[in-house]
């Protein structure tokens, strides 16, 4: 949970890194709470909750971009997205990359700094 705070923190930030386990853990519990939030409104027979998908856009932007500097990729990579099925497959295995060793042009490897002081 404290990695989804951490990201949540930094929901505006897309300059840095972003680990894999902040990358990922940050998606699970966002897929997670819009999940719940869906069977309550289902429920409860309110209409789809388009805000929850507004609230979590730019922090899940701002740490897609970070996870693509930890890779050693440019942000704008996210753009390949577009690209039907292709697109997608590609931004799975760059987000599932093992991190650039060592510091790279957009900062120090979040592995080799503590994550919590």
């Amino acid at each position: 949970m404290s990695w989804f705070i951490e990201a949540l923190k930094k929901y505006a930030v897309f300059s840095g890194r972003a680990r894999r386990k902040e990358y990922w853990l940050f998606m699970l519990f966002t897929w997670l709470i819009y999940i719940v939030l869906v069977a309550i409104g289902a429920a409860a027979h309110v209409p789809y909750l388009v805000g929850i998908a507004v609230v979590f856009l730019l922090p899940a932007l701002a740490v897609t971009v970070r996870r693509l500097h930890d890779t050693g990729r440019s942000g704008w990579w996210i753009l390949i997205g577009i690209v039907p099925l292709i697109g997608s497959i590609m931004l799975l295995v760059f987000y599932c990359s093992d991190s650039e060793a060592g510091a790279n042009k957009y900062g120090p490897n979040p592995k080799e700094t503590p994550a919590f002081a």
